[in-house]
């Protein structure tokens, strides 16, 4: 099981890791209500390397990105502590991180992964982590893993809005 760790403890590792020739991969996300498209992800980053840390996104930079589209729910539902926690626990991943758009390309740059796996297809995430751009700084490799067809946040929002309507 892994645990949440704070951006300076992450670089600390970061160094043994790299002694100890481990490939380090970097995954992120928002990961509110996680489903199943989130552990296929998760599960999917971890089988490019020998360390998964996951960036959990920020309450305040996901409510930015929700106004940004125009999403008429209020995201996070869950708190970015508590959604580290929970993706922390999961067997695929060895850290969680909590990131946030001031910091999120400036860990990456001084922290080099490996691999920086992002989810869903190059340009549909504009407003969003740029996992291309801030890759080339940090010269990770960037895998692009396509979302589940049928599994998303929203979707399971609109669910619990027809249940009690």
């Amino acid at each position: 099981m892994g645990r949440v760790v704070s951006q300076d403890e992450l670089i600390l590792h970061r160094g043994e890791w790299k002694r100890n020739g481990k490939r380090v991969v970097f995954a992120s996300g928002c990961f509110d209500l996680l489903h199943p498209g989130h552990i296929r992800l998760i599960e999917q980053a971890r089988a490019n390397g020998d360390v998964l840390i996951v960036g959990i996104v920020s309450d305040e930079t996901t409510s930015e990105h929700q106004s940004a589209a125009s999403v008429p729910a209020q995201r996070p539902i869950t708190s970015a502590a508590e959604r580290a926690e929970v993706v922390a626990a999961l067997a695929a991943v060895d850290y969680a991180v909590e990131l946030n758009t001031a910091t999120e390309r400036t860990l990456l740059a001084q922290f080099a992964p490996d691999v920086v796996v992002k989810g869903g297809d190059p340009g549909s995430d504009q407003a969003a982590f740029q996992a291309d751009e801030a890759s080339t700084i940090a010269g990770s490799k960037v895998v692009r893993i396509p979302l589940e067809p049928g599994h998303s946040t929203a979707r399971l929002i609109e669910r619990i809005k027809n249940l009690s309507a």
